[in-house]
């Protein structure tokens, strides 16, 4: 894995924001990108590229481990994600389950049609927090938070 800096304008990077380029494993070269910003109160995890292979799906879900913890709420874009499989797909249940009870706020946004149609197809859009847009996914974070205090 190597850094990647190259974040938004207007986020203050996340120290753990990564490009992955190669499996350090396997020395597989991975087909996705994974960028960490903070906005507000929240982090921000923009996933470009595939999620079709084991060591993809776990970089995904290592990195939400990595820094949810700290941020305590999290928002990932799936916007430039172009493929998931069954491995991708085992991981963010599994993460959103760890996530989830262990109090922390996970939410999805920005998901292509045929991602969504798949969350459909396996009624997994009913468990994930789900919202067409990432401002969308912020604001119900925000409305949250109002509530709870």
């Amino acid at each position: 894995m190597k850094s990647d800096h190259s974040v938004s304008a207007g986020a203050k990077a996340v120290n753990a924001a990564v490009s992955l380029a190669r499996d350090a494993s396997s020395g597989k070269t991975l087909t996705l990108r994974l960028e960490a910003a903070r906005f507000d109160s929240a982090v921000v995890l923009h996933c470009h590229g595939q999620v079709i292979s084991g060591s993809e799906a776990r970089a995904l879900a290592s990195l939400i481990s990595e820094v949810l913890p700290s941020a305590r709420r999290m928002v990932v874009n799936l916007d430039g994600v172009v493929a998931l499989d069954s491995d991708g797909l085992g991981e963010l249940v599994l993460t959103h389950m760890w996530a989830e009870a262990a109090g922390f706020e996970l939410k999805y946004a920005s998901l292509s049609d045929s991602l969504r149609r798949l969350l459909e197809s396996t009624n997994l859009v009913s468990v994930f927090d789900v919202y067409s847009s990432v401002p969308e996914a912020m604001a119900a974070m925000h409305q949250q938070e109002v509530t709870v205090a």
